[in-house]
């Protein structure tokens, strides 16, 4: 795991770490010390943590005039033993919505496995974006189905080309758009 590196290819356009408005402004990464790890596998120094023993994130892009995110995930989303939801929601996600932002992409093709507890969190969150929305891509078929079973997908969009979405080529703002428009041809 220590070899998977968050996404770089957008770092001409967007990086969290020099932006004022993000949680992660003035991170200092190193770039040969591994001070992350989920369970017994180090991670690549460049993903951010949040709190979440198990889930770690980076905050690829982010587009205040449009509202929207694209975070990339790793790890272990555990809600029955970490909390991560909450974690997320109130270490990242409030502060980005304090900001404008009510459109989250997730990227979750790292994301291993889920657990969950209750729905109250991403609830919370579903009914704070009021006009926005959140949606996963690319998260592995057990763990859609995980989410699914316990009703989460109620809340996050999962499904159809969003699972299988190409999207390292394009840039943030393509990615954005042809998240927008699976949503939109959903609610037509």
């Amino acid at each position: 795991m220590h070899e998977i590196e968050p996404y770089y290819r957008w770092r001409d356009d967007y990086i969290a770490s020099e932006d004022e408005h993000s949680p992660f402004y003035a991170t200092q990464y190193s770039e040969f010390e591994f001070d992350k790890q989920i369970y017994n596998y180090l991670l690549h120094p460049q993903w951010d943590t949040f709190g979440s023993n198990t889930l770690y994130l980076k905050v690829l892009f982010v587009d205040y005039d449009r509202h929207y995110s694209i975070i990339e995930l790793i790890g272990e989303w555990n809600d029955a033993i970490n909390n991560d939801i909450m974690l997320l929601k109130r270490e990242l996600i409030e502060l980005m919505m304090d900001e404008g932002v009510n459109k989250f992409v997730l990227i979750g093709e790292n994301v291993l496995n889920f657990h969950s507890s209750d729905d109250c969190y991403y609830e919370e969150w579903f009914q704070d974006v009021e006009d926005g929305w959140i949606a996963g891509i690319n998260f592995r078929e057990h763990v859609i189905e995980e989410f699914r079973r316990n009703n989460i997908d109620y809340y996050i969009n999962f499904g159809g080309e969003l699972d299988e979405l190409t999207w390292r080529g394009l840039k943030p703002v393509q990615v954005f758009k042809k998240v927008e428009e699976q949503l939109t041809r959903r609610l037509n």
